[in-house]
């Protein structure tokens, strides 16, 4: 076979459309051999004899995409030193693009023979390996472009490619589980009925399934074990794991822009799956052991292992950064996503020993002119001594915000001395962002996440029950603030079914409207429930599949329209932290940008926070305290709004705030279902909060009514027709949806809710434009969750 010197850049295997050039980094190596694979698994070595820099590289000519390939490394075993080096192992490109085939756990991939780990193995392990492919970077986009859509405008989705399409019948079947799945209209629909800018797909780079969990009937069903950081995760293709599945992922992404919606990848830098000193030699160990990876100072043979994985990629390498920045650069360049949530991106931080925000690896993404461009979420903490850095990562970056999570829950569930800091975590967590010059969009909020519990679980269980897992319930978090409302699991009972249904529509409430980005897990929207197991890691099951068939319509009704509530008002969507002052409003008068109510309809004093029992309190919004401009440099402004938590076992009675806030108010949101339906109420009347529910009221404006021009009209004199008065008649929709008339006498009541319901009722959502009613959309659903 011809073979040309070829170039040291770029790494990994790069066709050209003529031939394919291979490089590939190590120091340690001695000799490199680049070892190509007929269908037939009939292996050609060719010894790559350039290398500059410590890359090693050539160029074939003949070699075109779909080439199956691996490498060969000689150099030094000596594990004590750290050194790790077989010919005898098939490695896999770090750099493939694409991968084909899987491992299968034979004795040849080990370093070691089973059983004696101080032994050398040299059995070829050739035919258990994967193979890196030869891949075609040529593409239609069709003209696509970033979305950039701002983080305040953004309503994140995580999901997993396998469990948001396994079981969507609306899929063909050859596509369900696969990025074709996705991108399918039933599942995009969805997406956008329900206000999803982003879906943050859990790890789709090359993974490997874990042997103990192979041997259960398990699988690594997250993929939190990458052996790949440029390939796209084959069998998530449903058309062919020989280059087919990077073309399927770049459809799949340019489908999902077409519908506004962007894509943003859960990315595992921290470690990879070639685990400890025991674990097998893939790739990373056989080219560079010490080089990839952190090892313990004193003995080389071990490794360091911040993220509970068995090891963790070195950092302070700078072939290491390099892999990570070519490999974000490529996902945002070549397959054209969005941004990162970067997996326990605390690991990332330690280059020596503790967590340094200041870190190389985050020196180099603030200086890079791609990278630096996208969004980029933290998972702000490891296992590791001082892992825990939540509201410690630099400016650009976002972070879940792990104390959110914690405080919603335990907020919503009653517990005491919970209230201030509640309202400091709904209104973006100043004291966690605002010092490093961050804005509340710094705060990814989110209640669920794929580790843990799913909403309705969270409403249904007081314990994990992960029996399925095979380790006698011992695995998954213990503390997981859940409150079941009553009895274990699944039940009968009505009225813990419709407690758990509004809990359930206060979580998404208070989620969707919080300041900060919101995450919404998949499937929460429609109430779906992994039995009470609060780590599903190893289920690809239908325990952690979306089933569709069962969903709770009225809840993706309720979330639908409490989104849309947030779209299209910025009260709720602010880029800037509340400072108190005052702001102006339409007639002049001074009021602060926010004011924290209690239940006499005054601002909250310092003794009503320091309550150790209290579990109720309001919010005033004020739509003209925004200070923020448009694109074209115009101020923002909205309507005000009111918003009364109450996490109390019996009914509170409210007093509306003075007419200074609003002369009146309408209901627009209620999670009992009770008050939606009700005429505006004026300034210092009552209101009744149904007990742990939450209320949201919009400063009411009486919708104009178009003059008439008729002739008749214009002949006779008459005068144009009224605004509707406060006390406007509303009537009900086939929908439920309460919508003013254009009646302006008597009023006339509602009708009752259908038989054994407690009300799928709610205002329209509003239209943003001067705070006009339109009529659309409730914002509750049926009280007891069951969806009929």
């Amino acid at each position: 076979m011809e073979v040309w010197p070829g170039n040291a850049y770029p790494l990994g295997a790069t066709y050209d459309g003529s031939g394919t050039n291979f490089a590939l980094f190590s120091e340690a190596a001695q000799k490199v051999e680049l070892c190509l694979f007929d269908e037939d698994g009939t292996e050609t070595r060719i010894a790559v004899r350039e290398s500059d820099a410590y890359i090693w590289h050539c160029y074939l000519p003949s070699v075109q995409p779909g080439q199956r390939y691996g490498y060969r490394v000689h150099g030094e075993y000596n594990p004590v030193e750290g050194k790790r080096m077989n010919p005898n192992k098939l490695l896999l490109d770090p750099y493939a693009k694409a991968t084909t085939g899987s491992i299968d756990w034979d004795q040849s991939l080990f370093s070691y023979n089973f059983g004696d780990p101080e032994s050398r193995n040299d059995e070829d392990s050739a035919q258990h390996m994967m193979l890196g492919v030869v891949v075609n970077p040529f593409f239609d986009w069709a003209g696509d472009r970033p979305l950039q859509v701002p983080y305040s405008s953004s309503l994140i989705y995580e999901a997993h490619v396998k469990g948001l399409t396994q079981l969507q019948t609306a899929v063909p079947e050859a596509q369900r589980g696969t990025y074709a799945g996705v991108a399918h209209p039933s599942v995009i629909e969805h997406l956008q009925k329900i206000g999803v800018t982003a879906i943050e797909l859990m790890p789709v780079h090359q993974f490997v399934n874990d042997s103990t969990l192979m041997e259960k009937g398990l699988s690594n069903y997250w993929g939190y074990n990458t052996i790949g950081f440029f390939a796209p995760q084959n069998t998530y293709s449903s058309i062919g794991d020989t280059g087919q599945q990077v073309q399927e992922f770049k459809s799949m992404v340019r489908t999902l822009h077409e519908a506004g919606i962007e894509v943003i990848l859960d990315v595992v830098y921290n470690h990879t799956a070639e685990g400890n000193h025991l674990g097998p030699t893939l790739s990373f160990k056989g080219i560079d052991n010490a080089a990839y990876y952190r090892l313990v100072e004193d003995d080389r043979r071990y490794y360091m292992d911040y993220t509970g994985t068995g090891n963790t990629l070195n950092v302070r390498h700078p072939h290491s950064l390099q892999l990570i920045m070519d490999s974000l650069r490529y996902w945002v360049t070549e397959m054209h996503v969005d941004g990162f949530r970067f997996d326990l991106a605390s690991a990332l931080a330690r280059e020596l020993h503790d967590v340094d925000r200041l870190s190389t690896f985050f020196e180099l993404v603030q200086q890079d002119p791609i990278v630096s461009q996208v969004k980029l979420i933290a998972e702000p903490w490891d296992v590791g001594p001082g892992g825990y850095q939540v509201g410690n990562f630099p400016p650009q970056w976002s972070e879940w915000n792990g104390k959110y999570r914690d405080t919603v829950r335990d907020f919503w569930r009653g517990e005491p001395s919970t209230l201030g800091e509640f309202a400091s975590r709904i209104t973006g967590s100043a004291d966690l962002y605002e010092h490093s010059g961050r804005r509340p969009v710094a705060s990814i909020n989110f209640i669920t996440a794929h580790d843990g519990f799913t909403m309705t679980d969270l409403v249904s269980y007081n314990e994990k029950h992960n029996e399925a897992n095979g380790e006698n319930n011992q695995d998954g978090e213990s503390h997981n603030r859940s409150w079941n409302c009553g009895i274990e699991g699944p039940t009968d009972d009505p009225e813990v079914r419709g407690l758990r249904a509004r809990q359930h529509r206060n979580f998404l409430a208070t989620l969707l409207l919080s300041q900060g980005v919101p995450m919404i897990l998949h499937g929460d929207e429609l109430g779906r429930t992994q039995q009470g197991n609060n780590n599903t890691y190893a289920q690809d099951s239908e325990i952690s599949w979306i089933h569709w068939e069962d969903a709770d319509y009225p809840l993706i009704e309720f979330t639908a329209a409490v989104a849309r509530l947030r779209k299209e008002h910025p009260t709720f969507r602010r880029s800037r932290f509340f400072d108190g002052r005052p702001a102006r409003r339409g007639e002049g008068e001074p009021l602060p940008d926010i004011v924290w109510l209690n239940s006499d309809g005054a601002a909250m004093q310092p003794e009503d926070w320091d309550q150790q029992h209290a579990r109720a309190v309001g919010v005033f919004l004020n739509g003209h305290g925004i200070r923020e401009v448009d694109s074209r440099g115009r101020p923002v402004t909205d309507v005000n709004f009111l918003i009364y938590f109450s996490a109390e076992h019996e009914d509170v009675e409210i007093t509306l705030p003075p007419e200074e806030y609003s002369e009146a108010w309408e209901i627009v949101v209620d999670t009992a279902g009770e008050g939606a339906d009700a005429v505006p109420r004026p300034a210092g009347a009552k209101q009744t909060v149904a007990s742990r529910s939450l209320v949201v009221l919009r400063a009411y404006q009486p919708p104009e009514v178009a003059p008439d021009h008729s002739v008749a009209a214009s002949l006779a004199g008459a005068p144009a027709v009224p605004a509707l008065v406060a006390d406007a008649v509303t009537e009900r929709t086939a929908e439920g949806v309460a919508v003013p008339t254009a009646q302006p006498d008597e009023a006339s009541p509602a009708p009752a809710p259908p038989e054994g319901k407690e009300g799928t009722r709610g205002k329209g959502a509003p239209s943003g434009k001067g705070g006009k009613s339109t009529g659309k959309n409730a914002a509750s659903n049926d009280a007891d969750g069951t969806g009929a």
